[in-house]
């Protein structure tokens, strides 16, 4: 399948529901096909070709689930960028992806989006198009509704539509891999690849037709498109998209629009378990979480299941494409403590010692995937190939992993995310995972500072809940208690009223560790 094909049949069997809810109305499957069908119209008759891509660069308005499947159906591939990109994310994005258009808002935030399109194009000569939302630049861009508008839905148009179907092998999206460090690597996914993975997820989180969808991460972001527009689309549901990250106003929007169910990250979750006010709002309607992106900690899935009381689907994906979850009948102790099994009952994770060779269960080993569902390399990085993939085909995730007797895994760090003391590699995971139980603290992440004799020690980075106080030799005592080694106690401990998120909400190792340079004068 394409996408464009799960478009078409929604609109086929429910052409009159719901299908697009965001801030300034509501699109049933009818009417976003009709905006679909007219927009890949007008990219076909100014002159892109197959395969030509498309920078497509929103917020959560929908004009962008209306671009991201116009540029698809009519043959073209879609680069999604964060609206938070700067100019050098994007400048490197067109001129890797050799892109000939860039759909973005006319003005949102504080982006002087026009400056940075002039440059853009100076440096990027095959950059011909750009097309603005809600406004124009005259004579400097063209107005993507006005493109909409003048299309003409004739036989003919629906036969050059028809015509540039894609096969389902076809690269449909080239991701960014939303990295802290450099520039970010593109990950191609084709429409079988991609689908794949939005089908098996929305049947382990049991999205069906009627289900109300909240997505409120970027809608550029991979978890967004995966879990949100994709789950909502394939099983013909309502898909609210909120342009904000406020707790307070997820809540308002949770009980204005019944949302049944709600993609998120777990920095989001925590944010809205510890509103003081949360009792005010209606969150009844509100029946399964699921959340990615980062690690969510047991005393969050507690707090999620005894002040919201609904399903929490704990899960884990990549933008490569090797994605798990737990289920609704696991145990509270399996979702609580792990990232479940692969979605895919087709795609195989493996855990693997340092010569390729399969781990025995509760041994931790680099995690490895290999199915329909996940890619097949990096984006014009041949390079790259021998060392993301295992002899056997298998692509390395970059986490290091247990799986248990039952197949579920629980991820126990990142791979680069160890911490080099004196020669002994370190897990910050790890120590994350212990320290996520210590009451009074509501985020932790854990890095390495430098050290002039063993290299690195022990960091640890701690968000308090309102009103507690974490002191050091509690952190101490608490971990001894909980078995932990002399090499995993921390040697210094850092207090702040926020942890950094990077752009697609993950906490950002990269400030934290230029702010621990910072505080021991390090230039």
């Amino acid at each position: 399948m394409t996408w464009g094909d799960v478009l078409d049949k929604a609109s086929d069997i429910y052409p009159n529901n719901d299908a697009l809810v965001d801030n300034i109305g509501i699109l049933s499957f009818g009417e976003l096909r009709a905006q679909v069908d007219r927009l890949a119209l007008s990219l076909i008759d100014m002159g892109l070709a197959s395969r030509d891509c498309v920078l497509v660069q929103l917020p959560n308005w929908h004009e962008y689930v209306v671009a991201f499947l116009a540029v698809q159906k009519c043959g073209c591939m879609v680069a999604p960028m964060l609206p938070r990109y700067s100019e050098a994310e994007i400048r490197h994005f067109a001129k890797l992806t050799d892109a000939k258009a860039w759909i973005l808002p006319a003005q949102y935030g504080k982006s002087d989006y026009q400056l940075i399109a002039r440059k853009s194009k100076q440096d990027n000569p095959l950059l011909k198009h750009v097309i603005t939302v809600r406004g124009d630049w005259p004579g400097e861009s063209l107005s993507l509704e006005k493109m909409i508008h003048d299309a003409d839905p004739s036989a003919d148009g629906v036969k050059a539509i028809h015509d540039r179907r894609p096969d389902p092998m076809q690269v449909a999206q080239i991701l960014p891999t939303g990295g802290t460090t450099g520039m970010p690597k593109a990950a191609p996914r084709t429409h079988n690849d991609y689908l794949s993975n939005v089908e098996y997820h929305s049947r382990v989180w049991e999205i069906t037709l009627n289900d109300t969808l909240l997505v409120v991460t970027p809608v550029t972001h991979n978890l967004a498109a995966h879990y949100g527009v994709g789950g909502a689309l394939f099983n013909f549901a309502k898909l609210v998209l909120l342009d904000s990250t406020d707790p307070e106003i997820i809540c308002q929007t949770i009980e204005k629009e019944r949302v049944t169910a709600l993609a998120a990250v777990p920095a989001i979750m925590t944010r809205i378990v510890g509103l003081q006010n949360l009792g005010r709002y209606d969150l009844s309607s509100l029946k399964k979480i699921s959340a990615g992106g980062a690690a969510s900690t047991p005393d969050l899935i507690n707090a999620v299941w005894s002040k919201i009381g609904c399903k929490y689907y704990n899960a884990f994906g990549s933008v490569e494409g090797a994605c798990t979850s737990t289920r609704s009948d696991d145990s509270s102790e399996t979702i609580r403590h792990s990232v479940g099994k692969p979605d895919c009952p087709y795609d195989t994770l493996k855990i693997v010692d340092l010569d390729g060779s399969e781990v025995p269960h509760g041994q931790e080993g680099e995690l490895v995937a290999k199915g329909p569902g996940v890619f097949t390399g990096y984006f014009k990085s041949p390079q790259d190939h021998d060392a993301m993939f295992t002899q056997d085909g298998f692509f390395r995730m970059g986490d290091l992993a247990k799986k248990d007797e039952f197949g579920n895994i629980t991820i126990t760090g990142r791979i680069k995310d160890l911490i080099n003391r004196g020669g002994e590699m370190i897990s910050a995971g790890e120590i994350e995972n212990m320290m996520s139980g210590f009451p009074g603290i509501e985020s932790v992440a854990v890095i390495g500072m430098p050290d002039p004799i063993l290299g690195e020690r022990i960091c640890v980075y701690v968000q308090a809940s309102r009103g507690a106080t974490i002191e050091f030799y509690e952190v101490i005592k608490y971990l001894k208690a909980l078995g932990a080694s002399v090499l995993q106690l921390p040697e210094r401990l850092e207090v702040i009223d926020a942890l950094p998120l990077t752009k697609v909400g993950k906490c950002d190792k990269k400030a934290l560790r230029e702010d621990i340079k910072m505080r021991l004068g390090i230039q």
